[in-house]
């Protein structure tokens, strides 16, 4: 949510602020802004809506400068409005913000009471207040900003800059991620490292609570008023190969992107048919003591969890729980020694879930209890996986769209290949069902790409609900939390209501709303709840609705009238969640294009949820 950029150099960096808010437009925003330090003066552009429209704003007035900060709002406080919009602007200072400052109001009315007037509803105009009345007892913008940080209560990252200062950036972590592009003659900050690769391949994560002051020449990082030294990491370039190519979406491109994504995260962990010795080998000693599996997360990371869920259980006989990280971090949930806890992010930022983890270290340090921790996670650099015992990447690459596709197969793959190791370890799991299992694996992008021929077909069903306002998905087993995946997509990106419910549930209410304009879309496996999953059909087709089914090509489920049938290529029941996930973003995207939404960009929605 909310994108930063910023930088300090020789040159110009007008261009470079723009392009770098360009590549966060996939975090969700609705206006953006930038300031440049100009000859004792802040040059400040802002506009609501897209980038693009403040890029025109920019070449109109040809404002330049060799310092500056720019950004894009995700509205929290205030609506989406020009005066809203960042950067903000106290006298000298202008400063850009991601997260919320919680205790904004009480700050608002200190600096009222000192004269200072408010131009706009948002809680960051405070920090830029602050620092400017900081500036009236210390000379030094780096201390202005140390004394000001204190007071501020909640989750940010700031980018301050100063008139008086014109080589001067200084940038803040307090709960939501910042990064330092380092450069020669040249520095940058940004919430996010992509949108930096331009300009350099070399980063500095900032740890939370550290204060940063860039110039041109040199990079400080302050704990607590003391030095500290952070790592440089150089990043791979080809992470930057995030552009749409031949396809009219983001998203299209990401479903397409599967097989490989598939790919390329299973290939991390097995040697032929078997997992690697090396794979999680530093785990291993938590894994042996492990005696249940708590799982946090948040949306789309959810849903891959529930899944998880029926795998550790039925595959290792672990006990397994799954909780929304927002409703975990706030319920006082009892700590129990011996778990691992599972946190799935695609940032590893995700807010929440980040919170419930240091929530839970915490709860059990105090306790005196042990645990173990893991990520699993698309972003190597991010929060999550520097604060975990353990870590397993999604190697997805970059995913744009904020509807979570490839991010999402490859959570599920991981999650499977954790729960085989731990299997593994622990001996409850016999090597001949994981040689089986990771066959399948290997077969799943073939399967995949099968699958995706079906687009078509998938398009031509989606056209029977560009109408439609309400839509029911449903499904059995390991095929519920796609029934709510779906469902989660088709709202997100096309703005239809829908639904996912166990198939199960359908007599025990849902049944009231199917009538003949309710769309039901089933997922049908071939599994032992198939028969079962049939006669739930039966029970929608007796009221009216009209099915969508896409069914195992072997299970003799067939086309005719109120019941469209798309054959799904004949998978194992561990992996065929997997398989159903594709043909309901396809149709969920479809669906969407054809109703004219911004698929990549909903409204209302971001794709990094930092913020509460």
């Amino acid at each position: 949510m909310c994108g930063i950029v910023g930088g300090v150099a020789e040159r110009s960096i007008t261009n470079i602020l723009i392009e770098g808010l360009k590549r966060l437009e996939y975090r969700g925003y609705d206006s953006a802004g930038l300031a440049l330090v100009d000859h004792g003066q802040i040059l400040r552009e802002r506009r609501v809506g897209k980038v693009a429209n403040l890029e025109q704003a920019v070449e109109e007035s040809a404002i330049v400068g060799s310092l500056g900060i720019a950004h894009t709002r995700w509205a929290t406080h205030g609506k989406p409005t020009e005066n809203n919009a960042h950067p903000h602007i106290s006298g000298r200072v202008a400063v850009v913000h991601n997260g919320i400052i919680e205790n904004y109001q009480e700050l608002k009315d200190d600096l009222e009471a000192l004269g200072y007037n408010f131009t706009s509803q948002t809680d960051t105009e405070v920090v830029a207040h602050l620092v400017h009345e900081a500036l009236k007892s210390t000379p030094d913008l780096l201390k202005a900003v140390e004394q000001v940080v204190p007071q501020l209560k909640g989750a940010y990252a700031l980018g301050i800059v100063d008139t008086e200062y014109p080589d001067e950036l200084i940038a803040v972590r307090e709960g939501s991620p910042l990064v330092i592009g380092v450069g020669i003659g040249e520095n940058f900050i940004s919430s996010d490292q992509l949108a930096l690769l331009p300009v350099t391949n070399r980063f500095i994560y900032l740890e939370e609570g550290d204060i940063a002051r860039l110039t041109r020449e040199t990079i400080e990082v302050f704990v607590n008023g003391q030095p500290v030294e952070r790592p440089i990491k150089e990043l791979d370039a080809t992470i930057s190969n995030a552009t749409k190519g031949e396809f009219k979406h983001y998203m299209l491109k990401e479903i397409y992107e599967q097989p490989e994504a598939i790919q390329q995260t299973i290939s991390q962990a097995l040697n032929g048919n078997a997992l690697r010795t090396d794979f999680l080998e530093n785990a291993e000693v938590d894994f042996k003591n492990i005696k249940q599996v708590q799982i946090i997360a948040c949306g789309t990371s959810y849903h891959a969890g529930m899944i998880g869920k029926y795998w550790f259980e039925q595959l290792s006989g672990l006990p397994c729980q799954v909780e929304i990280a927002s409703e975990y971090r706030y319920r006082s949930p009892v700590i129990v020694a011996d778990t691992l806890y599972v946190c799935i992010s695609q940032s590893g930022e995700t807010a929440d879930t980040l919170a419930a983890l240091r929530d839970t270290k915490k709860r059990a340090a105090e306790k005196g209890l042990n645990i173990s921790t893991m990520t699993i996670c698309n972003v190597a650099t991010s929060s999550m996986v520097r604060e975990t015992n353990h870590h397993l990447l999604t190697l997805a690459g970059p995913e744009i769209g904020v509807a979570s596709t490839k991010a999402f197969t490859t959570q599920l793959a991981v999650l499977m290949l954790l729960i085989l190791k731990i299997g593994q370890v622990k001996q409850a799991i016999s090597p001949e069902k994981i040689e089986e299992i990771t066959t399948e694996m290997w077969h799943t992008p073939k399967v995949i790409l099968d699958t995706l021929q079906n687009d078509k077909e998938i398009l031509r069903l989606s056209e029977l609900f560009v109408e439609k306002q309400h839509c029911l998905f449903l499904g059995r087993g390991t095929e519920f939390p796609i029934a709510l995946e779906g469902a989660l997509k088709l709202k997100e990106i096309s703005y239809i209501h829908a639904e996912g419910y166990a198939a199960g549930e359908l007599k025990h209410g849902p049944l009231a709303l199917v009538d003949n304009d309710m769309p039901v879309v089933i997922l049908a496996p071939k599994d032992d709840m198939l028969d079962k999953l049939k006669s739930n059909m039966e029970e929608v087709q007796a009221r009216g609705g009209e099915l969508f089914v896409f069914a195992d090509e072997n299970s003799g489920i067939k086309n005719k009238d109120r019941q469209h049938v798309v054959n799904v290529p004949s998978v194992s029941t561990w992996l065929a969640p997997i398989i159903y996930s594709v043909p309901v973003q396809l149709l969920s995207y479809h669906v969407a294009v054809l109703r004219g939404t911004d698929v990549d960009q909903p409204r209302n929605l971001a794709k990094s949820v930092t913020v509460e």
